[in-house]
């Protein structure tokens, strides 16, 4: 029986009768559009937790699934790249150290991805790397602290949110306002960065009418995918589009990661002599990481926050069991931060969003898209010259543009649209222009929920603890490790150490 009318696409047969996923699965024939198909889908799953949750079984894998793949891929190895290098610029390490990290990362992770997203905790999502925390590392270096050390603290902090489901918690207390505006100030700011980054790549070639043709015809690329309702194919073709532009506008490119397996044994990578030529941390070590490891498990909520509510807003009703739960995705997040700082990587983890919001926007389940990112990872990771391709700023900056920043704003813009949100989403863009955004969205959260801004109404309905108790401490606690590490403009840091 077809079920692809406008009528009943939203009313599947649930999962109540007990029936599992593959009787309750349709071709796509039965389907008046590829849309009602991929909506039934997201519906009639029923991911397990802690449960075994096969291919074709309990999901199935679709073309859309390609996509946040590859831009997750993309996303990783710009990212985790960027900490090594920012660890190897403090540390006097050279750019084979970055290299050969950024593959272990790359197959570290896909080994995770595998067994948590596509196996055991498919409503968890993937284990990404923590972009905010990159301008800290040099204060962090300078301060005496130790990749392993901040590592593994993150990931014991992390636990310690997950089991006692403050992530959720804190989610659940941040309103549409307060989020909207997070997801906007993400959005532009992050879109704003890559436009200056592919003018300043563009100008070092002295070729600046590059960027500006590649922008410009990814404007036009993506209001025509909008137009045509193909917007999940936005990456992959303006990925194409830029490279491919630049390449015949004259900008120089060559590939020069040869194939290669990285050294996978963590001895090497914590001895004195190889790898991060540091050996094992103190205790000291630890000390001087701690107040970083918090403010780094404190933005994770945000975060984490923001692409689930991009979720949400993509997908159709009734489809809470396969949206990304947060409480999930702080115990994948913190395993596999444990584990990769043991074994000698540099990736410091959080949500990725590279890959939740392509996947959003493709209206696919976690766990299909996580396999093939698991998979195109480790290819890259070996392969070498995909990591050349990716990194190359008319390829890089285009993905992360229309892939990332750009849903950001769509959907910030869409959360802030109806009722009193507009206040609170103008108090956190400002907060956050302040200092940062773990800042903005704090002080917000607490203005909002005491009803100073926002909806009063909405204030009214909570809790004593709920109102001010867990926002203030929250507030508190966040900005006073931002001031012992001196992370609030103007003030130096109050632990002397820190300053140097």
């Amino acid at each position: 029986m077809s079920i692809g009318s406008k009528n009943n696409k939203h009313n599947p047969v649930t999962s109540e009768s007990g029936n599992t996923y593959m009787e309750h699965h349709r071709d796509r024939s039965d389907f008046a559009t590829r849309d009602d198909y991929l909506e039934h889908e997201l519906q009639v799953m029923s991911p397990k937790r802690w449960r075994p949750n096969l291919p074709f079984r309990d999901y199935r894998f679709e073309w859309e699934d390609t996509i946040p793949a590859l831009a997750g891929t993309i996303g990783k190895v710009v990212m985790v790249g960027a900490i090594a290098a920012t660890f190897a610029g403090q540390l006097g390490l050279g750019d084979a150290f970055v290299l050969e990290n950024v593959r272990y990362e790359l197959i570290i992770v896909a080994l995770f991805i595998l067994l948590f997203s596509g196996f055991i905790l498919p409503t968890a999502n993937l284990a990404g790397t923590h972009g905010p925390l990159i301008p800290l590392i040099p204060i962090v270096v300078a301060a005496g602290g130790h990749p392993m050390a901040f590592g593994l603290l993150i990931g014991i902090f992390g636990l310690l949110l997950a089991v006692s489901k403050g992530g959720s918690l804190l989610a659940k207390l941040t309103s549409k306002g307060v989020c909207g505006g997070l997801l906007l100030y993400l959005g532009f700011i992050g879109t704003t960065s890559q436009v200056k980054k592919l003018y300043s790549w563009a100008e070092s070639i002295e070729m600046t009418h590059i960027a500006f043709i590649v922008i410009i015809c990814t404007i036009l690329l993506y209001a025509l995918l909008e137009h045509w309702k193909k917007r999940w194919l936005a990456v992959p073709l303006s990925c194409l589009l830029g490279g491919g532009l630049a390449f015949l506008l004259g900008a120089p490119f060559e590939f020069n990661t040869a194939p290669g397996f990285p050294n996978m044994n963590p001895a090497y990578w914590w001895g004195e002599d190889t790898g991060w030529m540091l050996g094992l941390p103190t205790l000291e070590n630890f000390i001087v990481v701690l107040p970083f490891a918090v403010l780094a498990v404190a933005m994770w909520s945000p975060d984490f926050l923001g692409h689930q509510v991009f979720q949400k807003i993509s997908y159709p009703p009734k489809t809470e069991k396969v949206q990304m739960n947060i409480d999930d995705t702080m115990v994948s997040a913190s395993v596999r931060q444990t584990v990769g700082s043991l074994m000698g990587g540099a990736n410091f983890t959080s949500s990725w969003g590279t890959y939740i919001v392509p996947a959003a926007i493709a209206k696919r389940p976690i766990p299909a898209g996580a396999v093939l990112t698991a998979l195109f990872c480790v290819i890259a990771g070996i392969w070498g010259y995909p990591m050349d391709l990716a990194i190359w700023e008319p390829v890089l900056c285009v993905a992360l543009i229309v892939g990332v920043f750009i849903p950001l704003l769509e959907a910030g813009m869409e959360m802030t649209r109806e009722g009193k949100t507009t206040q609170s989403a103008a108090i956190v863009v400002f907060a956050s222009s302040l200092v940062n955004p773990a800042f903005g969205w704090s002080l917000t959260m607490l203005l909002d929920n005491l009803g100073l801004i926002g909806c009063k109404d909405r204030s009214a309905e909570l809790s004593k603890m709920s109102r001010w108790i867990i926002p203030g401490i929250m507030f508190v606690v966040l900005t006073l490790v931002m001031a012992i590490v001196g992370l609030l403009p103007g003030i130096p840091a109050i632990v002397e150490g820190f300053r140097h």
